[in-house]
């Protein structure tokens, strides 16, 4: 079921899907598994390109390797623009700190050193954003390397887009969440059995 509010367009999994990350079973996966790096827009890398040299230093070897050698992003407006990524996987951002993977980015951010927390795509995961018409849809990504996080949301009964509030929030605005919430409600009391 697909929810309008404003200019997006929301799937009620987001609702009915349970979601905590649990970075001591995943080991921060979603940094390293896929066909590519992590969507990002072309503001987001202007940002990243006027703040690379504070994030530099929380960078890993190999990934100021491959920065020097490809840059930090492929792909352009038209063809969606990506993270680069090593051979093995990981985004060009990604550190490993006992035995997780972190983010370069966000750890320049929670040091202080920038305004950026992450690429938005990353900060809302596993919902991944697309067009239709001129509207923006919200999809949950179901994927086998969050497994453990649904089992966890679950467990803690957890709403996915309540898990997500602050990149939802940091997204849409503080009004547009509040609307979410109430169509929840309204979600809730029509829909009991999917909850």
């Amino acid at each position: 079921m697909i929810i309008e509010i404003g200019e997006t367009l929301v799937s009620d999994e987001i609702f009915t899907k349970k979601f905590i990350c649990d970075l001591d079973k995943c080991k921060g996966a979603c940094c390293i598994e896929g066909d590519r790096g992590a969507p990002i827009s072309m503001a987001e890398i202007e940002i990243i390109d006027a703040n690379i040299e504070k994030i530099k230093p929380f960078m890993s070897v190999r990934g100021l390797e491959l920065l020097k050698s490809e840059g930090f992003h492929e792909g352009t407006e038209i063809d969606d623009p990506a993270t680069t990524c090593l051979d093995s996987g990981e985004c060009v951002f990604v550190y490993k700190e006992n035995n997780v993977l972190g983010c370069a980015v966000e750890k320049a951010h929670l040091y202080g050193e920038i305004d950026f927390y992450k690429p938005i795509s990353c900060h809302l995961y596993p919902i991944r954003l697309g067009k239709a018409g001129n509207k923006e849809t919200i999809n949950y990504h179901e994927w086998s390397i969050c497994s453990d996080a649904c089992l966890l949301g679950k467990k803690m009964d957890l709403p996915m887009f309540k898990f997500l509030r602050t990149p939802l929030v940091r997204s849409y605005g503080e009004h547009w969440y509040k609307e979410l919430e109430l169509v929840y409600e309204e979600y809730m009391s029509q829909f009991p059995d999917k909850i």
